[in-house]
């Protein structure tokens, strides 16, 4: 899993202090999920990708 040309962002309800936070990328066709404390712009990091219909449901829910 590569994460050359995404641009990350951190959740909105995500504190500061570096806690339990989610980051997300997204593209036209898919949207990328990763835990912020995986994260590390120099080595590929576990994420998953969803459709953005499937992100859309999950936020609605």
């Amino acid at each position: 899993m590569s994460n050359t040309g995404l641009r990350w962002y951190k959740s909105s309800y995500s504190g500061s202090d570096g806690g339990n936070c989610v980051e997300v990328a997204t593209e036209p066709t898919a949207i990328h999920i990763r835990d912020s404390k995986t994260a590390d712009a120099d080595a590929p990091t576990p994420h998953i990708t969803v459709a953005p219909s499937a992100w859309t449901a999950f936020l609605a829910w």
